[in-house]
């Protein structure tokens, strides 16, 4: 069922992966070796053992690879921390960045940036098909802390233009995640997605790990871990 709604929808919720115990576990390997954040979180949190760690835990591991085959790898993990000091809105938007070992210039790649010295493109349709996100929520997500909505079967529409995202926005039927701490929300990166600001004291930190499918993702080009 959950790869049939990943297809179709472009997301499903899995409410119970992790324990109470094993996010605390995590939640403690976080604290005591912090990698370097910005107030929203922490980018290419790969680096961070425990991190690498839930990334390729069998459970996680085995979601990826019902959605894209048995060769599937994390390539990418973000730390996302949402709480009244640090509050933020995410407008309509799809993920087509990604990061890449080296700079090479090819149609439908671009346009081009580096981050933390990891090049980054906005990537070709065909190469985000065979990516997927699963975000692991180590708090709860309530209709109040701001969670991730999501404009269903989006994700089958291509790379969209910011008018079609509005367009799409205003006739869609928005759905709010609400994803209790331990539980994953699948995604796939073309699915339309936007947060409101939290109106609530409690935090929403949700590790944010992409999986893809192979490292190679076009003629030369080869994902970076990050």
């Amino acid at each position: 069922m959950q790869q049939v709604e990943v297809e179709t929808q472009g997301f499903a919720i899995l409410p119970e992966v992790l324990t109470g115990s094993e996010v605390a576990e995590l939640d403690e390997s976080l604290d005591r070796n912090p990698l370097p954040r910005s107030r929203a979180g922490m980018r290419h949190a790969l680096k961070h053992p425990a991190v690498l760690a839930v990334a390729r835990e069998p459970r996680l591991l085995a979601i990826a690879q019902g959605v894209l085959g048995p060769n599937t790898f994390p390539f990418r993990a973000t730390l996302f921390d949402k709480s009244p000091a640090s509050n933020w809105l995410v407008v309509w938007h799809q993920d087509t960045a990604l990061p890449l070992r080296e700079h090479r210039e090819l149609p439908e790649w671009g346009p081009w940036s580096v981050k933390d010295g990891v090049f980054y493109a906005h990537a070709s349709a065909s190469a985000l098909s065979r990516v997927v996100a699963l975000r692991l929520h180590l708090d709860d997500s309530t209709s109040e802390n701001g969670p991730l909505r999501v404009l269903p079967g989006t994700h089958t529409m291509g790379i969209l233009s910011d008018n079609a995202i509005h367009d799409l926005s205003t006739r869609t039927t928005a759905v709010d995640c609400l994803v209790p701490r331990g539980g994953i929300l699948v995604m796939r990166p073309l699915v339309v997605h936007a947060s409101s600001k939290s109106r609530s004291a409690m935090r929403r930190r949700v590790l944010h790990i992409e999986y893809a499918a192979s490292a190679s993702v076009a003629d030369g080009l080869e994902l970076a871990i990050a």
